[in-house]
């Protein structure tokens, strides 16, 4: 199974690159991570935010694969502890179909990337910044994975 990971934003800090490719190269072959990265456009004083993230959802849903499950990160999504969220990614690689979860940008995801997402899943009850969200779902899948997999990474 591959977990396409599709972002609005590029040029992270090292740091969150670095930390999201720790965890990413941890996962076996049959279940990758796959960063998906969509420019995001420069907002400035009279930029028309609205149509700028429209644009943006038309370029994340064009990166979704046919046949995949949708996953808006959303603050208003469902909260999953790590053993359901262990246990949603078990059923998903046991589904055979490729996921595609979606982060957007700084105003959030485009309406019709959440209307085309059939889960909406929220990390957590804070704000987080977008560019920490890529190494806290990359760990997760990875603790996930491990959990699975009786991998001791986990402790109760």
């Amino acid at each position: 199974m591959v977990l396409h990971f599709i972002c609005i934003g590029q040029r992270m800090p090292t740091w969150i690159t670095q930390g999201y490719t720790e965890y990413a190269k941890r996962l076996p072959r049959h279940c990758q991570l796959k960063l998906v990265e969509i420019p995001l456009r420069k907002r400035g004083k009279n930029a028309d935010i609205k149509r700028f993230q429209a644009e943006e959802g038309r370029k994340m849903l064009a990166e979704i694969p046919p046949g995949a499950l949708v996953i808006a990160l959303d603050e208003h999504g469902k909260h999953w502890d790590t053993k359901q969220f262990s246990k949603k990614l078990g059923n998903w690689m046991e589904a055979g179909r490729p996921v595609a979860l979606l982060v957007g940008g700084p105003e959030g995801l485009a309406p019709e990337c959440k209307q085309r997402a059939e889960l909406h899943w929220s990390l957590s009850a804070l704000t987080l910044p977008h560019p920490l969200v890529r190494v806290v779902v990359a760990e997760q899948v990875y603790r996930g994975w491990t959990l699975l997999n009786n991998h001791p990474y986990h402790r109760d």
